[in-house]
């Protein structure tokens, strides 16, 4: 199993995924200052300026032990969120995913594919056992993006967090190197 620290291009049908650069924080901090990014993904644990913002970004490609990507629309090349792998642990071999499609990126499936295509990546090229996230339980649109890709349901963090007057609870889901690899040959055969 490799780090992270090598930065790939991904590309699919309709998204290439690619490292950050500086340059990419003014249109990052658009996205995650929109109010359904900050609704589904919570407020930042710092206070976010944009020189944070782009010092953050600018950074990404030196992390040997996460990996972040920007989501771009390839037909156009416009940035449109991000994808992330990140608390690696090298000896479970395991990481958490996460993402966030901004406004420009919606209901065109640029998420989905983007989401399959780092899933991938780290199955077949870093060599992972086990991807988890977390996600709220309210955020629909997202829990089937991560069914579709394959990622099974292992809990419910109960009440974890007080949100517009009332308690919110949390989707435990990770899908394993094993059932990755049934669901690509299923993807591969006629």
């Amino acid at each position: 199993m490799s780090d992270f620290s090598v930065k790939p291009v991904l590309t699919g049908e309709k998204t290439v995924l690619r490292p950050f650069r500086e340059a990419d924080a003014e249109v990052i901090w658009e996205i995650i200052r929109d109010p359904e990014v900050v609704r589904f993904t919570g407020e930042p644990s710092a206070e976010l300026t944009p020189e944070r913002v782009r010092s953050w970004y600018g950074s990404r490609a030196d992390q040997p032990d996460r990996l972040d990507l920007a989501v771009t629309d390839r037909a156009t090349g416009e940035l449109v969120g991000e994808v992330v792998l990140y608390e690696w642990d090298p000896v479970a071999r395991s990481c958490t995913f996460r993402t966030l499609i901004g406004p420009r990126g919606r209901g065109r499936g640029l998420g989905t594919e983007a989401t399959r295509l780092i899933v991938g990546h780290g199955f077949e090229r870093l060599g992972l056992h086990r991807i988890q996230l977390e996600a709220y339980a309210f955020n629909h649109r997202a829990l089937r993006v991560y069914e579709k890709v394959g990622f099974s349901v292992e809990g419910i963090r109960r009440e974890v967090e007080f949100r517009d007057g009332e308690w919110v609870d949390e989707v435990l889901m990770a899908i394993l190197d094993h059932q990755w690899g049934a669901l690509s040959s299923t993807a591969r055969q006629p």
